[in-house]
């Protein structure tokens, strides 16, 4: 059988130009070359791009669960896609067998519907919040899990097709929990795959107001949307004490109730609880969705 065809999509807000020219020239030299590459400047002008990839201009920024639909759609009306990589514009892929290895990952497993990379420095670190797992272990430890990374990944375009694509109300922050748990209750797998290498700089989350706002808005956004309803108390009930014994900062406290606030009173899109099968499956793989 022919591999599958890989289509790349990648955000950027158009200031790190020579980071997004040094990832694209990466992607240009993978021996698996993929059908298409689209950019999407969120809310920015593009810089000049190299032959063949498709460029668009966002007159305002969707924010990243917003334009990485832009680029999913794109990708759709081109063709030829069986699978849709996300990356990072500072991101690098520093092995040219990246795409060739994800196809045969996804040829090997049709039920495979996620494909999370590992995120490392300059220096081959992963950060303890770049492991997809709750006992993070050792970086190196691959398997099954039960959410992904979003600088780095695969998505499987049957599986798309059949659970839609991201959340665009998200903007930012939990919109890779939210498209993996829909993901998981259809019955794909998601896999962590640290031999897959994206190179990213070390960095610390930002720790601004809307950056507390958002990860509170769209936790209670995400227990609405996808929780049984005897789970969404301890969901967020957890959430809340684990995010009052580690704030260090009273405004960002404060930032923090006002999203929960927020999430608790506004629509989040239709209700679509979990299986309880999907409960016990995520479970034994090792994150219960209460935590």
């Amino acid at each position: 059988m022919p591999p599958l065809r890989v289509g790349v999509a990648i955000l950027t807000m158009g200031n790190r130009p020579a980071e997004l020219r040094a990832l694209l020239d990466s992607v240009a030299k993978q021996d698996l070359a993929p059908a298409h590459v689209v950019v999407v400047g969120n809310g920015s002008p593009l810089p000049p791009l190299p032959h063949g990839a498709v460029g668009i201009e966002l007159s305002e920024n969707l924010g990243v669960a917003g334009g990485r639909n832009v680029a999913l759609d794109e990708l759709r009306k081109l063709g030829d896609v069986d699978l849709v990589v996300d990356l990072d514009d500072d991101g690098l892929l520093i092995s040219p067998d990246v795409f060739r290895r994800l196809a045969e990952l996804h040829s090997a497993d049709p039920q495979l519907g996620i494909v999370s990379f590992r995120i490392a420095d300059e220096r081959g670190r992963t950060q303890r919040r770049h492991v997809p797992r709750l006992r993070v272990g050792d970086p190196a430890r691959g398997g099954l899990v039960t959410t992904f990374l979003g600088g780095g990944h695969s998505l499987s375009l049957p599986m798309l097709d059949r659970i839609g694509g991201w959340p665009d109300d998200f903007f930012y922050a939990h919109e890779e929990t939210d498209l993996a748990w829909r993901a998981l209750d259809d019955g794909w797998h998601i896999r962590y795959a640290p031999e897959l290498v994206l190179q990213h700089p070390y960095t610390s989350p930002t720790r601004h107001a809307v950056y507390h706002r958002m990860v509170a808005r769209n936790r209670v956004w995400l227990a609405k949307r996808h929780l049984p309803a005897l789970l969404v108390p301890v969901y967020l009930g957890v959430w809340a004490a684990l995010t009052a014994v580690r704030s260090r900062s009273a405004a960002g406290l404060r930032a923090w109730a006002a999203g929960f606030a927020e999430g608790v009173r506004t629509p989040c899109g239709p209700r679509h609880p979990m299986r309880w099968r999907t409960v016990w499956r995520m479970t034994r793989l090792g994150r219960p969705p209460v935590i």
